[in-house]
């Protein structure tokens, strides 16, 4: 972190297939030890899949999908004259589609299907209509912000 100024964020370059920004976002979270073209492989495939099983265009299922996980409060601790308190905060825009991302990732790979693949696609189409352990942790999320918003006045 620099004392003066800002950390300017570097634009993400858009995707080769999709021609969409959010899809390289999805694919650099995918990507485990430098290996892209590994996974760009697995989310076109999955969003073959998708494409196959959802009986609609795989981008929009793909963006409707990630726009349901989006959490809108989050909690962050924090420490106020020895005790630590759950305190509400709205989350950035940036930082919502980021933590859908990373959700639908987590609980995909969590999931019992045969390949990588068929794990994304599932999570993405059950994300898409509302459902799934995604969507789950965003209720979560959101229920556990509703029990502390009595500690909304230590935010700041």
């Amino acid at each position: 972190m620099p004392r003066k100024g800002g950390v300017v964020k570097r634009p993400v370059p858009q995707d080769l297939k999709y021609n969409d920004i959010l899809v390289s976002r999805f694919i650099n979270g995918l990507m485990e030890r430098g290996k892209k073209s590994t996974a760009q492989c697995i989310l076109y495939n999955a969003m073959e899949l998708v494409g196959q099983r959802g009986n609609d265009d795989p981008l929009k299922l793909f963006h409707q999908a990630v726009e349901n996980v989006k959490p809108l409060i989050e909690v962050k601790s924090r420490r106020v004259g020895g005790a630590t308190y759950q305190v509400p905060i709205e989350v950035r825009a940036d930082r919502r589609v980021s933590l859908a991302i990373r959700w639908i990732i987590k609980h995909s790979k969590a999931r019992s299907e045969k390949s990588m693949d068929g794990k994304l696609a599932a999570e993405l189409l059950d994300a898409a209509n509302n459902r799934g352990t995604s969507i789950k942790k965003r209720e979560d999320t959101h229920k556990m912000a509703e029990a502390n918003k009595a500690f909304a006045h230590y935010r700041w």
